[in-house]
């Protein structure tokens, strides 16, 4: 397939560029997968379509506030860095920003010198890998000092950081949010318990690559990013016992989805362990362990369009977001949701 055949055009002023202040209170679209059609909805209506039996899978990775903003030790020129992925515990890859001047050797300070980092190496790609030096401890310095990563797409400040978190957050570790999860509060989730919906929990740790752009025309060609994750032998139980039971495993969002796609084999039976995966989903794929997903709107001609086509067909998603603009829904991370049924 091509990269054009999942392009949408999408109105600037629907791009969300503010949480709601209440996150069960976005829009629901319920897209039913074999028949196209389209119901609107809130989103604390879901509970209502959950039967007690079925099993939700959650990303409880959490957001580190990775965003960096320093200078250097000999000039005082801003330098920003942005934490990609922790090596040991006192170094990173980061990206560095201006990335030219960013020699091995060079050293930047943040909040006057609470923190130092100094630039150990240049890997491929040009990210770099970079040493910490501080006093105390290095998440509650970072907590003080470093900003939320929020998408590209994303102008307005955030003033509250929690709101870039999932109610559900627990491992550090992501360098955005799995944003699907941001619609479900803390009243909403325990109605759905008392309910006897299930709930299992899984950590992949969200990688900048899933804002990487599809380059090449034909999209079998496009290279995947790798993200790590893990799941516990406790929480695998959770899920073979649902799909045992003949219930739905309802992946919340598409980082839920790769990782159970990971760890599934050809009867929907997942394994506890962890490593790193750079499965790519699009059309053609045949699901293992999802029934079905609670997703946000995602990029034209980004991957994640592609996996939510593959789970629901792409004229199928094509024309639910083509009735998504009519009906005026916010897109993307801090927009409305989608459950594909």
């Amino acid at each position: 397939m091509k990269k054009k055949d999942f392009y949408f055009d999408l109105p600037k002023e629907l791009i969300a560029q503010t949480p709601l202040k209440d996150r069960a209170g976005s829009r629901l679209m319920v897209l039913d997968k074999k028949s196209g059609e389209i119901k609107h909805k809130y989103f604390r209506d879901i509970i209502d379509m959950l039967e007690p039996g079925d099993c939700l899978v959650m990303n409880e990775t959490k957001v580190i506030p990775a965003r960096l903003i320093g200078e250097r030790k000999n000039t005082g020129a801003k330098v920003e860095i942005l934490l990609l992925s922790r090596k040991d515990s006192n170094h990173w890859e980061a990206l560095v920003n201006p990335g030219k001047k960013a020699r091995i050797g060079d050293k930047i300070i943040f909040g006057g010198g609470v923190l130092e980092a100094c630039i150990c190496e240049i890997i491929d790609g040009g990210n770099r890998i970079i040493k910490f030096d501080y006093d105390g401890i290095f998440e509650e310095i970072l907590d003080k000092l470093g900003q939320m990563p929020l998408p590209p797409y994303i102008k307005e400040k955030l003033e509250d950081k929690t709101r870039y978190q999932t109610v559900y957050a627990k491992n550090d570790g992501s360098a955005a949010a799995p944003t699907a999860g941001l619609h479900f509060s803390e009243e909403l989730l325990e109605k759905i318990q008392k309910k006897g919906i299930k709930t299992a929990k899984l950590t992949l740790h969200v990688g900048l690559g899933t804002f990487r752009p599809v380059k090449s025309e034909n999209i079998e060609e496009h290279k995947m990013h790798s993200e790590y994750y893990y799941i516990e032998q406790s929480q695998a139980d959770i899920i073979n016992e649902t799909i045992k039971d003949g219930k739905n495993i309802i992946a919340v969002g598409t980082t839920s989805t790769r990782t159970l796609e990971t760890i599934a084999d050809e009867n929907g039976f997942v394994r506890a362990g962890s490593g790193f995966t750079d499965i790519f989903i699009r059309p053609g794929y045949k699901f293992k362990a999802v029934n079905k997903l609670i997703t946000n709107f995602h990029l034209p001609e980004s991957t994640l369009i592609m996996l939510v086509s593959a789970l629901a067909g792409r004229e199928n998603v094509l024309n639910a977001y083509d009735a998504a603009i009519k009906e005026r829904y916010r897109f993307f991370s801090f927009g409305d949701a989608m459950f594909i049924i």
